[in-house]
């Protein structure tokens, strides 16, 4: 497995920091060089998509994608984190009902500013604002443009501190704790997420991922190939060109391709099924952005 490269697909327990799932993984698969695209906090649970071996180098445009969250939120009750695992900082009832936070959401969709937790890996003055909370500093921290694609509401639960469950699909530098928070400002009071998974990494499912217990095992089996995805196949939401022999000698030494007409943005260079490089459209070329070849 040493020599292999590609992507896991993990799916999260809680408890588990996205460090630790990457230092576990590089144990299981024999291999140091494992990054992950987007992290997600302990208590969290769900898909991290692993690039290991020379796929590390793609991983940034898994990073980037979309990701979809299924999240619950307890109203009322504000933490210091802004999920379970804080002190409690703020209980007061919130006399709302379904409808009333099907009229706030609307706000919440799109382009929107959102700040930054304190208890995050966000670096303000070069210090990550969880190195300073966990000191009882509090510092100014600017908002942030972020853009959530889709809130729905999938379940509310009534009472002097409801229970609402989101499916949220945001954009890269979301966070979904502060989403909800900021949702509960709007009807007057405050929340914080009682549970969060990540489900979806653009096209990327948790249904596909498998757990490290299950990776434990695969390893024991001689099996752990099953459970890598070919870059070609992992970063299927990019338009993909076709070299012949001669032209994936030119990749390979990172020269420019003739674009086609029709081609905008990273484009995936493929022979016989197998990604050699990742690419940029230009005017009427394609330009080397990552070679693997």
């Amino acid at each position: 497995m040493s020599s292999g490269s590609g992507f896991v697909l993990v799916d999260k327990a809680g408890g588990w920091t996205s460090h630790d799932v990457v230092a576990k993984c590089r144990r299981i698969l024999g291999m140091r060089r494992i990054g992950h695209a987007g992290t997600l906090d302990p208590r969290a649970t769900g898909l991290l998509v692993l690039g290991i071996g020379r796929a590390t180098r793609l991983l940034r445009f898994v990073t980037d994608l979309p990701k979809e969250y299924e999240a619950t939120a307890r109203f009322g009750v504000a933490t210091d984190s802004l999920d379970a695992d804080g002190e409690e900082t703020e209980r007061a009832p919130m006399s709302i009902d379904r409808e009333d936070v099907v009229g706030a959401m609307d706000r919440f969709r799109g382009e929107i500013l959102q700040t930054p937790p304190m208890v995050s890996a966000v670096k303000v003055g070069g210090k990550r604002l969880h190195e300073l909370a966990r000191r009882g500093e509090e510092v100014e921290r600017p908002a942030r443009r972020v853009r959530v694609h889709r809130l729905d509401l999938e379940g509310f639960s009534a009472g002097p501190f409801p229970e609402v469950r989101l499916r949220v699909v945001g954009g890269s530098g979301l966070y979904v704790r502060v989403l909800a928070d900021d949702l509960a400002r709007a009807l007057g009071g405050r929340a914080h997420l009682s549970s969060l998974r990540r489900v979806a990494s653009g096209s990327l499912r948790v249904e596909e991922a498998w757990t490290v217990d299950r990776l434990v095992r695969l390893g024991a089996e001689g099996r752990l190939a099953e459970a890598v995805l070919e870059p070609a196949v992992a970063l299927s939401h990019l338009p993909s060109v076709s070299v012949d022999h001669d032209e994936a000698v030119r990749v390979s030494s990172g020269q420019r391709l003739p674009s086609p007409r029709d081609l905008d943005g990273h484009v995936r260079v493929i022979a016989d099924g197998r990604l050699l490089a990742i690419y940029r459209a230009g005017d009427d070329r394609l330009v080397p952005e990552v070679v693997l070849a």
